[in-house]
Parts: C-alpha cells; structure tokens; sequence
C-alpha cells in the first residue's frame, strides 16, 4: 500500500473501533506475549487489595498497539516513519475504544513527501485514554 500526496489531504481522518468490550483474556494474552506479567494487569486480587484500583487494566502497551491500528490500516505499515503516543487514562475490561488519526501536515522532505498525524483514542464515554502523533512517507 502507497499513498501518494493527491491521496490525503491535510485535516482528513480516519476513525476506526479498535476493540468492544474488551475482554480480560485479551489483556492476559497480551501479558503472555510481551512478557509483561505485572500483576496490576493479571492479578484482580493485587490490583484491588494491595494497590487499591477497581481491578485489573489494560497494558498501556496493548492500548498504544490497538491504536496504531488506525494509522496502519490508512497508510501500511512500511510508510510508517514515527509513532509515539501518551498515555491518558487507565483502559479496563469492557471498555469500548475508538481511534481517530487525523492529517496535520504534509511536509516535502530531500527524502520525498511526509504527512504528520495526530491520533486520538476514547473510551466509549469519551474519555481521552491515549493521545499520540504520526508521521510516514508519502509516494512522490
């Protein structure tokens, strides 16, 4: 997949459902296979007794994985040149989420063309739970 300048326009977005209701065996499955064992996302007991949350959440991880999912189904993944995100707010078993990437720029660059994004995910409340920005190559 490639995508030429005529293909994207600045302040065009892409909104994709990435997960609903996300379900706890997912986020083990996560911990399974990124090796992060961090009982806050796999120990209900630990999470609610020893650290004082509700119960068990969601890697951030797994939430900044999903959202990148918005952008590399719009662009490929071999166009993507940056990705970094910050994370909001805590994402927990049943949550529905949405990700929105936006076109900030279009930028002409001595290696070709390179479009900026924002990226935005929200829970099904409309809670902020991770906010990022992109940017990948262009075909000329």
């Amino acid at each position: 997949m490639s995508l030429s300048p005529d293909d994207i326009k600045v302040g065009e977005t892409r909104e994709s459902i990435l997960v609903d209701d996300l379900k706890r065996t997912r986020i083990v499955q996560y911990a399974g296979a990124s090796g992060d064992f961090n009982p806050l996302h796999t120990d209900e007991r630990f999470a609610v007794e020893a650290a004082g949350y509700p119960g068990v959440f969601a890697h951030g991880m797994l939430t900044m994985g999903m959202t990148g999912r918005v952008l590399t189904d719009w662009v490929g993944t071999e166009a993507l040149l940056r990705y970094g995100v910050r994370f909001k707010a805590q994402v927990w078993p049943g949550d529905t989420l949405t990700a929105t990437a936006t076109v900030e720029s279009i930028e002409d660059t001595p290696a070709g063309p390179v479009a900026h994004f924002a990226l935005r995910t929200v829970n099904q409340d409309g809670v902020e739970v991770v906010t990022g920005t992109a940017a990948a190559r262009l075909e000329p």
